[in-house]
């Protein structure tokens, strides 16, 4: 009867370890999973490249996604840009001028695989952020990736650019006045005008003119 009361006590204790083992594998694992979706989101980060070659980093980057299919860990490269009016010589023209020259965004959920292929892909120099064995980079905060989205025009009308300034002389080579010479007076980017002061019969008079109306002598 002790013997069979020893064994029934001892069974118990093995039971209860064997439940406390499960109970600990089972707190672990859910650990472990919630460790799993807190780094495994999709966020922006900012890799550093040679400058010139932000939009030569970004097609190699794009072709290495396609062909180790990493569509679902890597998705969007940009390289931040904002537009640009430019007036040159009389000639209205839109260029796309770069933020951030030697860098360039990645949307991507940060995992081994995907941090290998970024890391090593041709023109890339490395991640911005911490550096050292096996520490991984810090994602863009929220609020910065906002500003830099609405910097490159997705909120805000292109920027005017006008390369002469007040007090300057211009040549009109449009309009009524074309050919005359004046001096600047006033320049409005708002407005894309210019107010210039021309001779005309002895007397000088200001003139409001569009900006591709006139260039730079």
């Amino acid at each position: 009867m002790v013997e069979n009361g020893e064994l029934s006590r001892e069974q118990d204790v093995n039971d209860l370890s064997s439940s406390e083992t499960e109970s600990a594998a089972e707190i672990s694992q859910n650990s472990v999973s919630s460790e799993f979706s807190k780094t495994h989101e999709q966020k922006w980060y900012v890799v550093h490249t040679y400058s010139g070659y932000e939009n030569k980093v970004k097609n190699n980057l794009l072709s290495k996604v396609k062909q180790m299919n990493m569509q679902e860990k890597i998705f969007q490269v940009l390289v931040p840009t904002e537009e640009e009016i430019e007036f040159k010589d009389g000639k209205k023209k839109t260029v796309q001028k770069k933020l951030y020259p030697g860098y360039v965004l990645v949307e991507m959920i940060m995992s081994d695989d995907s941090w290998f292929v970024v890391r090593n892909t041709s023109g890339v120099t490395g991640f911005v952020g911490p550096v050292g064995s096996g520490v991984r980079p810090m994602p863009l905060p929220d609020e910065e990736v906002k500003v830099i989205l609405r910097q490159m025009g997705l909120e805000a009308p292109a920027k005017v650019t006008l390369d002469i300034d007040v007090g300057q002389v211009i040549k009109i080579t449009k309009g009524p006045f074309e050919g005359f010479k004046g001096v600047v007076d006033e320049v409005s980017i708002e407005r894309e005008k210019i107010k210039v002061l021309l001779t005309i019969f002895g007397r000088e008079t200001p003139v409001e003119l569009d900006f591709n109306q006139v260039e730079k002598i």
